[in-house]
């Protein structure tokens, strides 16, 4: 006795088919005679709604067909779901429509290297990028004048459209670098483009930042760093750049002119104003390499403070007895108004000050005026 496994109850035609956007399709749903259903009993939905029967047609006693017409493309990347059902709502059959476009040709190619051990690329899937069909990027590279292909296989690593190439890379030897793009409406192959390693070299931000108060300079800060460790082994030149911000702002301030220092004095900055600096390194010139380097990302921000203003306004650094001596009138002065105009001292502060000020050039002013009167 052999067991034969249950037909299916019924079938559709084509089965999972791939279609262009835009096209037309006739589909056809064809029960099994064990099932006792005939045409009239069956309808049609594409990803759970139900198709209007006005785009049906019977093709025979058990066989429905419908008309699909200017498909657009795919909801979802595995397929449109078209299921033929009996009239009670059961499941006969499905099939999977693809509709969608062919890949285009991948553009703008970067790569980059930290600290030459590895090679990470990435790129654009074109102008348009949408083909709602599952399309399979593939980064290619080999040797220039020598060598087979490679396939990378790390995906994904800086972004959907990236690969990480992590060892087993060859220095002072140019690579050709390519990316195919792949759909079930064919393939597209982006231009080649070549690079040296030493070329588009990065590396780790720089190590060890350290941001203190210039002695009692209230508008000055110092940025003090590490170079990054990764290239101390290798002849390279870098040069920095430094940004600033204060705490409560979102806008950084760049800081070009670094050169290759590792350290660097902040000045024009607000007295006490809490600052976050970060600083970024870009490696060029590696053992004779004539192209720019490439930014490492910022370091972690660093915060430091300014120290308060501890001067007065219209005040100086008092310097010789004279100075002294005025200063000590002035300040026995300006206490003896806070007793009559303060009220408890409260509102001591440098307005106060300011309004003494004003009140005393304007007492200065009439003495002056009453001396000159014959």
């Amino acid at each position: 006795f052999l067991f034969s496994p249950p037909a299916d109850p019924a079938v559709i035609s084509p089965q999972d088919p791939t279609l262009l956007i835009g096209s037309s399709l006739v589909a056809t749903c064809t029960v099994s005679p064990d099932f006792h259903l005939k045409a009239e009993d069956l309808y049609w939905t594409l990803n759970g709604r139900r198709l209007p029967s006005a785009s049906y047609s019977t093709l025979g006693p058990t066989t429905l067909s419908v008309a699909l017409t200017h498909l657009n493309g795919s909801k979802q990347q595995s397929g449109d779901n078209l299921v033929c059902h009996s009239r009670d709502g059961g499941i006969l059959a499905g099939s999977c429509l693809y509709v969608g476009l062919p890949p285009e040709k991948p553009v703008n190619i970067t790569c980059w290297s930290k600290n030459m051990k590895d090679l990470t690329c990435k790129w654009a899937p074109g102008t348009e990028g949408e083909t709602f069909l599952h399309t399979n990027y593939t980064l290619k590279y080999k040797l220039r004048w020598y060598g087979r292909d490679n396939t990378c296989q790390e995906y994904h690593t800086a972004g959907p459209y990236s690969c990480h190439i992590p060892k087993d890379l060859a220095l002072f030897t140019p690579y050709e670098i390519w990316v195919e793009a792949s759909n079930r409406l064919g393939v597209a192959v982006s231009d080649v483009i070549m690079l040296d390693i030493l070329d588009v070299v990065t590396t780790d931000p720089p190590l060890d930042v350290h941001v203190s108060r210039v002695g009692d300079l209230e508008d000055q800060l110092s940025v003090r760093w590490s170079s990054p460790p990764a290239l101390k082994d290798f002849l390279f030149q870098a040069k920095y750049q430094i940004q600033y911000r204060v705490e409560d702002s979102s806008e950084w301030k760049v800081v070009d002119d670094v050169g290759n220092q590792t350290s660097c004095r902040l000045a024009g900055l607000r007295p006490g104003t809490v600052y976050f600096v970060q600083v970024r390194c870009n490696p060029f010139g590696i053992y004779g390499s004539k192209k720019a380097g490439i930014w490492s990302d910022w370091s972690n921000p660093t915060a430091a403070s300014t120290p308060r203003s501890e001067r007065v306004a219209g005040g100086c650094d008092p310097k010789g007895g004279e100075q002294n001596t005025t200063l000590r009138r002035e300040l026995k002065q300006f206490f003896g108004w806070v007793k009559k105009h303060a009220y408890g001292c409260s509102n001591l502060g440098i307005k106060l000050y300011d309004q003494w000020r004003v009140w005393l050039q304007k007492s200065h002013k009439t003495r002056n005026q009453v001396g000159k009167e014959p």
